[in-house]
């Protein structure tokens, strides 16, 4: 069945079920971080369920050295392309094509792991640069939404979302002089992907409908253009942890949530092969999902241990706040919804929503391969979420 009937039909009052994620009075997740190549996973055939990741954008310098490791051929080309003689244009579609090409592989391994009807969630950016005097985009979404496809997944549609700057010199070109400004980049691709049908599951499966997201969350969250996400919070972990950040070019931690709690349920594993500075764990660990990450550079692994113990607050004010932002919708509208929530002294608009249950981390303990979460309910009587 695919669990879209009415929860209540087969679950009675909705009442709780000891065990279960998402459902019983508490849940603990394990978030597992490895250094390792996205390339090539240490991971059993379909054995995640949801994908959210991002990997080094090509062309974007940041990432050069990056790249060149991966393949000397790289360098060259860029080299050859930087010179700026007669061959810098050729020089520099070589790179561009050897970059994704040295990408492809992760791609397979991320369809080789992916659960039958997961998602795959790919945030990527094209690329604006110079070469040999001529300036150009590299349509990086577009390299990169052609391989999942040649990977075997299923492309849905996606979105684009505005990266917030406040740069007072931000155009590019000629300034305010005609012809020659260009329009600024400032959004990112969030290339969304399934591998084939859509998942199912028994009818009022108790994890899924605690999962459940708000109706305006439905709403704002699948609009294919978000325009109120704001920059990586460079003050998770301190200073050491906003250095790695800035260096890795992590997405805000609200993006990676979202996502995780529009593709996934509780109980669910969530991978990012390219893990940078753990953005997508931290994620996880405050929407209750296991993790995975996968990172080649030791340091960005090292710097995240700050982060994690922060998770516990973070996860608690993110689900207060979706709290308090239902509230505020049910009261500004004008009749009051048909259906109660079991679990807090609210109404919802829908049916799937009345065993909506949002989870804090409560404690975060080191293992051996990376962390273990304890989750407990965030109350209705929760002060903070009034």
């Amino acid at each position: 069945m695919s669990g879209d009937d009415d929860p209540h039909a087969t679950e009675g009052d909705g009442g709780e079920a000891d065990g279960v994620p998402g459902v019983g009075p508490s849940f603990e997740t394990d978030h597992v971080v490895g250094v390792g190549d996205a390339r090539a996973l240490a991971l059993p055939d379909e054995s995640v369920d949801l994908v959210v990741t991002s990997p080094p954008y090509p062309m974007v310098e940041q990432w050069d050295e990056i790249f060149a490791r991966l393949d000397p051929a790289i360098g060259e080309s860029l080299a050859a392309a930087e010179s700026g003689g007669t061959d810098a244009g050729a020089a520099a579609e070589r790179a561009f094509d050897a970059m994704h090409g040295a990408l492809a592989p992760a791609w397979e391994e991320l369809a080789r792991v992916l659960a039958p009807g997961g998602v795959a969630c790919v945030n990527v950016g094209d690329a604006t640069r110079s070469v040999g005097g001529r300036f150009r985009l590299w349509d990086n979404a577009t390299r990169v939404a052609d391989a999942l496809s040649a990977a075997g997944l299923d492309r849905l549609p996606g979105v684009l979302w505005r990266k917030p700057t406040n740069a007072p010199t931000k155009f590019m070109g000629s300034g305010t002089l005609p012809p020659n400004a260009y329009v600024t980049l400032e959004h990112e691709h969030v290339l969304v992907f399934r591998k084939g049908s859509c998942r199912s599951f028994d009818a009022g499966d108790p994890a899924r409908y605690a999962s459940a997201f708000f109706w305006e969350e439905r709403n704002r969250w699948f609009s294919d253009t978000w325009d109120d996400l704001r920059g990586a919070d460079q003050e998770l972990g301190g200073d050491a942890s906003a250095v790695a950040r800035d260096r890795s070019g992590a997405f805000p931690v609200e993006l990676p949530y979202r996502l995780i709690c529009m593709y996934s349920t509780y109980g669910d594993r969530v991978l990012d092969p390219f893990w940078g500075t753990g953005t997508t764990t931290l994620a996880a660990m405050a929407a209750g999902r296991d993790s995975v990450g996968v990172e080649r550079d030791t340091g960005l692994v090292a710097s995240f241990d700050a982060d994690a113990r922060r998770a516990p607050a973070f996860s608690r004010d993110r689900g207060r706040r979706r709290l308090r932002e239902h509230r505020a919708f049910v009261a500004d509208r004008d009749e009051r919804p048909s259906y109660d929530a079991t679990h807090y002294g609210f109404p919802v608009v829908t049916k799937a929503e009345r065993d909506i249950r949002l989870y804090a981390a409560t404690d975060v303990e080191s293992t051996a391969g990376g962390y273990r979460v304890e989750h407990e309910p965030i109350e209705a009587t929760d002060p903070a979420a009034e």
